[in-house]
C-alpha cells in the first residue's frame, strides 16, 4: 500500500513539474528598459495566445516542447519573433524594437544599410504600407505625395516619368529614347516606363532619389532614381491578406504568405488583384472605358545557408487586361491654316457636327475600341556575400514586356484616324557585381560593373485611316487635291510597322566617402559607360484603293508611304561626381554637389518626317546623346526630436536635350524625338517631418521648379501656330518649326506641394487593443505646358486634391475608410493635339472622387 501511494505521488509530481515547466512567463520591455504593456504573445504554428499585463508580464502555457517561436506584438513597435530552444525556471526578458521615427529611417540608396539623414543625397522614403494607405498601389500615385516627381500617363506605354520636371520626353513615348530616371525592385533595372503601372507587390519601402545618381547605380540616372524594395521571405511562418472595396466596383484583393520550406530555406508567395469599373462612358458602345483589371503575383526563395551568404531567387509577373485609356476631346482652336482647313470646315463637309466639348461630362463618342494589354515579369538572383568590412552582390535578372494595344486617334465619331496599334515585344538582360562597404574606419565606397542588353520589337505596328480621312490631309477643292474625293481612295488604308532596337549598355562605375577631417566628407565618384543602338525599321502600306493612277498614288503617299532604313550607333562617356559633406553632429549635415551625366544616343522608330523628294529624312533617325552639368545644395537637419527639415537647392545644365516633336505630318502621328541645344532646370526644395510619440505625425514639401529652353532654335510649331508662313526671300513661305528659346520646359508646374497628417489615439475593438486614426494628405500642382513648344491653348490649369482615411489599427489588424479627391476636383493631366494639327486636342483625365474601406489582417 505505501508502495502504491508512493508510485501515486511521483507521478503526480512529475505532472506538475511538467505542467510547470510547459509555462513560460516573461516581461516585454522597450528599448529604454520601460515596460510595454498589453503586448500581444502568440505561439508561432498555433492559435495559443495571450496578453501581457499593464507592467509587460505574461505567462503562457505552452503545451508544447521547445524548439518553437514566441511572437511579441505591439502597436508601435515591430513583431518580432523570440525563438524558445529550453524551458527556463527564470523569467524571460524580451526587448522589442520601436518603430523607426522619421529620423531614423535606414536606406540602402547607397548600396549599404545608412540612416537617412546621414546620407548627402536628395531622398524621400515612403513606407510599403504608409503608400498603401494613401491609395499609392502603384507609382502613379506617388507623385501626389512627393512635389519632385512627374508621372504623365495616356497609358502604360506612353508613360512619362521625371524627377524635377527631367528624364523623359514628355507626351507620346518614342521607345529609341533611354529613361533618365532609373527604376529598379530589389536592386533589378527596369528599362520599359509601362513597370511603373503595375500594382505593388509586397512593398517594404521605395526610395526616392533626385539628381544624377550614375556612380551608385548600374544605369545611367541622369534625373534620379526609384528604389524599390519588397519584403524578404521568413524562415518563421507568416501571412497577411488585404481586402479594398470602393466605388466604381472597385476591388482590390492582397495576400502573402512566407515560410520555412528546409532548412535555412524560406519562400514567400505575394498575390494581388484588382478590378473596376471604367470612369468614361463611350456613348456609341454604351460601356465604360478607364478601369482596372490587373492580376500579379510574386514568388521569391531565399537560401541563407551562414550569416555571411544570401542567395534570393524572384519570379514576377504583371498581366493588365484594363477597359482602355481613352482621351476625351478637350478643345478646338483655330489654326493659322487656311478656312479650308480648320476643324469646324472640316468636319462640317463630312456631315458631322462639330463635338460638343464637355471634357468632365466624361463621354467619349469614338467607334474604335479602347485596349491596352500588357502583361510584364521576369526572374532574377541575387547573392550576397560578407567579404571583410563589406558585400560582394551579383545582381543577374532577365525581363519581358508584352504590349497589345488599340485606339482611336481621331478621339471622336468620325472615322478618320481609326487605328493606331503599337505592339511591342521586349526582352532586356541585365548583370551587376558590385562591392559596397568599409575599406578603413575613415573610408567607405562601393565599386561595380553593370551591363544591360535589350531586344525591343515592334511587330506589325498599325496605322490606319478610314473613309473621312481625305478631307483632313485635302489642302483645298481644286486642282490635283481634288483627287482626294475618289471613292474609297483612304478606305482602310496604312501602314505596318516591323522594327528591331538591339542595344547594349555596359559601364564600370566607384564612389567613396572619405571622412579625412574629423566631421568633414569628400564623396567622389567616376562613371564610364558605353552604348550600342542597332536599329532595322521596315515600314509599308496596304489597303486603300488599288490603282495605278500616278495621281492618285501620289495623293496616297502624301498620307503613308513606304520607309525603310538601319542604323548603328554608339558612343561613349566618362562621367562623375564630387560631393563635400560636413556633420559635425547627428542633428546636421550641410553638403554640396557637383556632378557631370550623361543619357545614351537615342533613335528614331515612329516614323520620320520626309524630305522634298518623299524619303525619309535619314538626318533625324539619330539623337544626340544628352550632356548633364548639376550643381547641387543640401541642408538636413533634426532641430528637435521626432523631426526633421531639409533644403535643397539645385541647377542643372542638359546640353542637346532629347525632346519630342509632334509632327503635323500624319505618318509620324506618334511624333519623333529631336534635340533641344541647351535647357536649364533650377529649383528649391523644402520637407519636414514630425513625429509625436505615437499619437501625431506631420509630414509636409513644397518644391519650387523652373525649367527652360535656353536655347532651341528648330522647336515644333504649337498647334494654334500649325500652318504658319513668314517671308522667305520675299515670299510668303509655310515653316513648320519656329525658335522656342526662353519657353518653358512641359510637364513643369512652378510651385509643387504636398502635406499630410495622422493623429491617433489608444483604444480597443472588441478584446483587441489599437489605436485609432484619422489622416488626411493634400496634393497642389500650379499650371503647367502639356506641349513640347510652349503654347497658347495646351496648358493645364493647376489643382489641389484632397484625400483622407478613418479608422483602426492594431499589431494584426487594419480597418479603415477612405475618400481620394474629397473635392471631386475636375482636371486634367496631360493634353495633346490629335494627330495632323487639324486645331482639335484631347486630353487625359484625373480620376474623380472615389471612396471605398480596407481590411488589414496580419498572422
Amino acid at each position: 500500500m505505501k508502495k502504491s501511494l508512493l508510485i501515486l505521488f511521483s507521478l503526480i509530481l512529475t505532472a506538475s513539474v511538467t505542467f510547470a515547466q510547459s509555462t513560460i512567463t516573461g516581461v516585454i520591455k522597450g528599448a529604454n528598459g520601460v515596460p510595454v504593456p498589453n503586448a500581444t504573445v502568440l505561439i508561432r504554428g498555433t492559435k495559443i495566445t495571450t496578453s501581457a499585463n499593464d507592467k509587460g508580464e505574461f505567462s503562457i502555457s505552452t503545451k508544447q516542447e521547445p524548439p518553437f517561436y514566441l511572437q511579441i506584438s505591439s502597436v508601435g513597435y515591430k513583431a518580432q519573433d523570440f525563438q524558445i530552444l529550453k524551458f527556463q525556471d527564470t523569467p524571460l526578458e524580451l526587448t522589442l524594437v520601436e518603430n523607426a521615427q522619421l529620423d531614423e529611417i535606414v536606406v540602402t540608396s547607397r548600396r549599404r544599410s545608412e540612416v537617412l539623414q546621414d546620407v548627402p543625397i536628395a531622398i524621400t522614403v515612403i513606407g510599403g504600407q504608409a503608400a498603401e494607405n494613401a491609395g499609392a498601389f502603384n507609382v502613379n500615385r506617388l507623385k501626389e505625395l512627393v512635389p519632385s516627381v512627374q508621372l504623365y500617363a495616356s497609358n502604360a506605354r506612353n508613360t512619362t516619368l521625371n524627377i524635377r520636371g527631367l528624364g523623359s520626353t514628355f507626351g507620346l513615348t518614342n521607345d529609341g529614347i533611354d529613361p533618365g530616371v532609373g527604376f529598379y525592385v530589389d536592386g533589378v533595372y527596369q528599362a520599359r516606363p509601362a513597370a511603373t503601372s503595375t500594382d505593388f507587390l509586397d512593398i517594404e519601402q521605395i526610395e526616392i532619389l533626385r539628381g544624377p545618381q550614375g556612380t551608385l547605380f548600374g544605369k545611367n540616372t541622369t534625373a534620379g532614381a526609384f528604389n524599390i524594395t519588397t519584403t524578404k521571405p521568413t524562415l518563421v511562418p507568416t501571412a497577411k491578406v488585404e481586402l479594398n472595396v470602393g466605388n466604381y466596383n472597385f476591388i482590390q484583393a492582397k495576400t502573402s504568405v512566407s515560410g520555412a520550406v528546409a532548412k535555412n530555406l524560406a519562400a514567400k508567395l505575394a498575390i494581388s488583384g484588382t478590378q473596376r469599373d471604367g470612369t468614361i462612358f463611350n456613348t456609341s458602345e454604351e460601356r465604360r472605358y478607364s478601369g482596372q483589371n490587373n492580376l500579379g503575383f510574386k514568388g521569391q526563395l531565399y537560401y541563407t545557408p551562414s550569416d555571411k551568404l544570401q542567395i534570393l531567387l524572384s519570379s514576377d509577373v504583371s498581366i493588365q487586361h484594363p477597359a482602355g485609356y481613352p482621351l476625351v476631346i478637350a478643345g478646338v482652336t483655330a489654326t493659322e491654316r487656311s478656312a479650308y482647313r480648320q476643324y469646324a470646315k472640316i468636319v462640317s463637309d463630312l456631315g458631322y457636327e462639330q463635338p460638343k466639348i464637355d471634357p468632365f461630362s466624361r463621354k467619349i463618342n469614338t467607334n474604335t475600341p479602347w485596349k491596352q494589354d500588357q502583361s510584364i515579369g521576369g526572374i532574377s538572383l541575387n547573392v550576397d556575400y560578407k567579404i571583410g568590412n563589406g558585400t560582394l552582390t551579383s545582381t543577374t535578372a532577365w525581363r519581358f514586356w508584352n504590349w497589345d494595344p488599340t485606339n482611336d486617334r481621331d478621339f471622336s465619331e468620325l472615322s478618320a484616324l481609326t487605328k493606331s496599334q503599337g505592339n511591342s515585344r521586349h526582352d532586356q538582360y541585365s548583370q551587376e557585381v558590385r562591392y559596397a562597404g568599409n575599406i578603413t574606419e575613415k573610408v567607405s565606397g562601393v565599386i561595380g560593373v553593370f551591363a544591360l542588353a535589350q531586344n525591343l520589337k515592334g511587330l506589325s505596328q498599325t496605322e490606319e485611316v478610314g473613309k473621312d480621312q481625305w478631307r483632313f490631309v485635302q489642302t483645298s477643292a481644286t486642282g490635283a487635291q481634288a483627287g482626294y474625293t475618289t471613292p474609297g481612295l483612304l478606305d482602310g488604308f496604312g501602314i505596318k510597322t516591323n522594327s528591331t532596337i538591339k542595344s547594349l549598355s555596359a559601364a564600370i562605375f566607384a564612389q567613396a566617402d572619405w571622412e579625412f577631417v574629423e566631421h568633414l566628407h569628400v564623396l567622389p565618384g567616376l562613371r564610364f559607360t558605353y552604348d550600342k543602338k542597332d536599329v532595322d525599321y521596315d515600314r509599308t502600306t496596304y489597303g486603300g484603293l488599288q490603282t495605278t493612277d500616278p495621281a492618285l498614288l501620289a495623293l496616297k503617299a502624301a498620307v503613308y508611304a513606304n520607309q525603310k532604313f538601319n542604323i548603328k550607333t554608339d558612343n561613349n562617356n566618362l562621367s562623375g561626381n564630387i560631393t563635400l559633406s560636413y556633420r559635425p553632429t547627428t542633428k546636421l549635415n550641410v553638403y554640396g554637389t557637383y556632378s557631370t551625366a550623361y543619357k545614351p544616343v537615342g533613335v528614331n522608330v515612329g516614323g520620320l518626317p520626309t524630305t522634298s523628294t518623299g524619303e525619309a529624312d535619314l538626318s533625324l533617325a539619330v539623337v544626340k546623346p544628352e550632356y548633364v552639368q548639376h550643381y547641387e545644395f543640401g541642408l538636413k537637419t533634426k532641430p528637435l526630436k521626432g523631426a526633421i527639415v531639409n533644403v535643397t537647392a539645385f541647377n542643372t545644365d542638359i546640353k542637346d536635350y532629347q525632346t519630342n516633336v509632334q509632327s503635323p505630318q500624319l505618318g509620324v502621328n506618334r511624333g519623333y524625338l529631336a534635340n533641344a541645344e541647351k535647357v536649364n532646370v533650377k529649383g528649391l526644395e523644402v520637407d519636414g517631418s514630425y513625429q509625436l510619440e505615437r499619437f501625431l505625425s506631420i509630414n509636409a514639401a513644397v518644391a519650387y521648379l523652373d525649367g527652360k529652353y535656353k536655347k532651341f532654335t528648330n522647336a515644333p510649331l504649337p498647334l494654334e501656330e500649325t500652318g504658319h508662313t513668314e517671308l522667305v526671300n520675299g515670299t510668303a513661305t509655310q515653316v513648320a518649326f519656329k525658335d522656342a528659346s526662353g519657353g518653358r520646359l512641359p510637364g513643369i508646374s512652378k510651385w509643387n506641394a504636398s502635406g499630410g497628417a495622422e493623429f491617433s489615439a489608444p483604444g480597443k475593438v472588441g478584446t483587441r487593443d489599437g489605436r485609432f486614426f484619422i489622416a488626411g494628405d493634400l496634393s497642389y500642382r500650379s499650371e503647367y505646358s502639356s506641349n513640347p513648344t510652349p503654347s497658347k491653348v495646351l496648358n493645364v490649369d493647376g489643382y489641389t486634391l484632397v484625400n483622407g482615411r478613418l479608422g483602426f489599427k492594431s499589431d494584426k489588424i487594419s480597418i479603415f475608410g477612405w475618400v481620394r479627391n474629397i473635392g471631386n476636383t475636375n482636371y486634367f493631366e496631360q493634353l495633346q493635339a490629335a494627330a495632323g494639327n487639324s486645331g482639335l486636342y484631347a486630353g487625359v483625365l484625373g480620376d474623380p472622387r472615389t471612396y471605398g474601406a480596407t481590411v488589414r489582417y496580419a498572422f
